[in-house]
């Protein structure tokens, strides 16, 4: 017994030109035009999503971020203030 494949129907108003070019570069690949449009739009949004969410630093924000982790500042007093009010929201622990 084989799954059905979920599918959803895309459509956009595009020029002539854009269609030409879309056309040709499928045709160059040897797909089809469908399937070119569709793995390039994956492609971009897979791109997109991934600059949204990695977070990429510099050297230096790597080592400071490291030595923030190895041996963080002690708790400033507003959030000594701020665990104190969650334990008493919470109850004891």
């Amino acid at each position: 017994m084989t799954s059905a494949i979920s599918t959803a129907r895309l459509e956009a108003r595009i020029s002539t030109d854009l269609h030409a070019l879309l056309k040709r570069a499928a045709e160059i690949q040897g797909r089809t035009m469908t399937d070119f449009v569709v793995s390039a739009v994956q492609e971009a949004a897979q791109r997109a999503i991934e600059q949204a969410e990695v977070v990429r630093l510099t050297l230096a924000d790597q080592e400071c971020f490291a030595r923030a982790l190895l041996a963080p500042p002690p708790p400033s007093p507003a959030l000594e203030r701020a665990f104190a009010r969650r334990r008493k929201l919470l109850g004891a622990e």
